[in-house]
């Protein structure tokens, strides 16, 4: 029997609305409305269609953005005094990054710059190292987030189950084992040096992607009966998107599946925007996220 679609777009478009709804609400009170500052730095393609998706759902939600379109020739030292305004800003509740930043500026430098407060990404060590802590999260990090929701949408128990991350990265991978850590799953990250994939992968209850790689999993190699979510988001010569598994054979195998595209980039997005919302609310009651 074929696996059943996670749909991510139709989810993340109810909780855009349940957003949108909060958000005209505190207008119809007489409070602020949330504001994010997004910064971009270069012409990345990819980038440029990431930021203009988020500018699209704050918009849609009626969040108050303020896109930084800045040069790819920009020192990192003018990139951190712009970061230190906006952390100073109270109209501004969230602050973004969009990676990739040019090779002429630290990422973790800048990552690391960002008030944790604002940190809607969720990538600066004081947020993920709580997360880490199993202390009370704050803003955890979007993508890893959005796939929780989406498990717990389909009323998917993943306590007990064995799963595998693959692909170690400071945005998704590594903060995606401790969500799943957290949620009672036994937990392996599989990265560039791992022996053997295959192996690991088959023995998945639940697997998760993030590589980056058009198809880099087989899908006969998925457990019969497995949860399978793709994070990859790749873009073929002929102009097709397609995920870091191969989908066709995949579903035939899985119990659950995330499509590509339609499973977690959309998820991303709408917690991002939930992020910043959290933030004003807090902000409304005076309480120091830190």
């Amino acid at each position: 029997m074929p696996a059943k679609i996670m749909n991510g777009t139709k989810l993340a478009q109810e909780i855009l609305q349940d957003i949108s709804k909060r958000v005209q609400e505190r207008l119809g009170m007489g409070k602020r409305i949330p504001g994010l500052a997004i910064v971009l730095v270069g012409s990345d393609p990819a980038s440029k269609i990431y930021v203009s998706k988020k500018c699209s759902a704050s918009h849609k939600v009626g969040v108050t953005t303020r896109l930084y379109d800045l040069p790819v020739t920009t020192m990192q030292v003018q990139l951190l005094n712009l970061i230190t305004q906006l952390n100073n800003d109270k109209s501004i509740d969230g602050i973004l990054v969009q990676l990739p930043l040019p090779t002429t500026i630290d990422r973790s430098v800048v990552m690391e710059h960002i008030s944790p407060c604002k940190d809607v990404d969720g990538f600066h060590p004081y947020n993920v190292g709580r997360l880490c802590n199993r202390a009370p999260t704050l803003l955890r990090p979007c993508t890893p987030r959005g796939i929780m929701t989406l498990l717990e949408h389909y009323q998917l128990n993943v306590c007990r189950l064995n799963a595998v991350v693959v692909g170690a990265s400071n945005i998704v991978g590594r903060p995606m084992s401790l969500e799943l850590l957290l949620a009672g799953c036994t937990t392996i990250i599989a990265h560039r040096f791992t022996q053997n994939l295959q192996y690991f992968v088959s023995q998945a209850d639940l697997l998760v992607v993030a590589v980056g790689k058009p198809r880099f999993i087989p899908g006969h190699w998925i457990k019969l009966g497995a949860i399978v979510v793709d994070i990859g988001i790749n873009r073929l010569l002929n102009g097709k998107i397609v995920g870091d598994i191969e989908f066709e054979q995949a579903a035939h195998r899985a119990a659950w599946i995330t499509p590509v595209p339609g499973g977690v980039g959309p998820m991303t997005i709408a917690t991002l925007m939930q992020n910043t919302l959290y933030v004003c609310e807090q902000n409304d009651k005076n309480i120091d996220l830190l």
